[in-house]
């Protein structure tokens, strides 16, 4: 069988998650042997969610090459990732230490695709959301456009809580705040567009269960234990 021509753009595939090589003082335990989580694996209503940029005077290549290098810098000051050592490359994973007030949540994640104009995130068991956003660069009118888009459903019913309580508003100022970043960053500051549709209403009581690995709980528990 011919194996596809962009099979080394995709990450292998594995049962579980490692992280290793790892900055002083950053656990992986809310990481590390846990599985990744597609949408139909998650819990609360499904969203398709788009963040859109114009980066005028770069090329595609230009503004992912810079989006891989520099990706933690554009997030919120609340929001902290640490790249993989080998860089945004298929396979590898980022953790992600992170605050929603005064909750504290450490998670994680793969990348699952890398190419020279995208790249592609997959989250694991108790992160946040069941699913992947990718990140992206591509002319249009003869203007290179920077995107992130995803396609996500709260791992559970106490993210999904969280969700409708001000943790969607938040989620896009995020990518908002990383768009903007990004685009200031490359000389050319502009507004993002955001577009966000409901894919599926219900929710997925099945998936119940998943709120036993709930990273947040964890990383709680952890603190009140004495770790960090």
């Amino acid at each position: 069988m011919t194996e596809p021509r962009d099979k080394e753009h995709w990450a292998a595939h594995v049962e579980h998650l490692a992280a290793e090589g790892l900055p002083e003082g950053v656990r992986s335990d809310t990481v590390a042997g846990r599985r990744l989580m597609s949408p139909l694996q998650g819990f609360g209503q499904m969203w398709q969610k788009t963040y859109r940029i114009p980066v005028p005077g770069h090329t595609p290549e230009e503004v992912i090459a810079t989006w891989k290098a520099e990706y933690g810098r554009f997030w919120p000051t609340y929001n902290k990732f640490y790249a993989p050592i080998a860089g945004i490359k298929p396979g590898e994973v980022g953790l992600i230490k992170g605050a929603s007030g005064p909750v504290r949540l450490s998670t994680g994640v793969m990348v699952l695709y890398a190419d020279d104009v995208s790249f592609t995130y997959m989250t694991p068991q108790g992160h946040p959301f069941a699913g992947w956003i990718t990140f992206s660069a591509d002319e249009e009118d003869g203007v290179t456009h920077a995107q992130a888009s995803a396609l996500i459903r709260a791992n559970d019913p106490l993210y999904e809580l969280g969700f409708m309580f001000g943790g969607n508003r938040q989620e896009d100022r995020m990518w908002q705040h990383t768009l903007r970043s990004l685009a200031e960053y490359l000389g050319a500051p502009c507004e993002v567009a955001t577009t966000k549709i409901k894919v599926d209403r219900k929710r997925q009581w099945r998936q119940f269960g998943n709120i036993r690995h709930n990273s947040a709980i964890r990383t709680m528990l952890r603190r009140g234990t004495g770790g960090k």
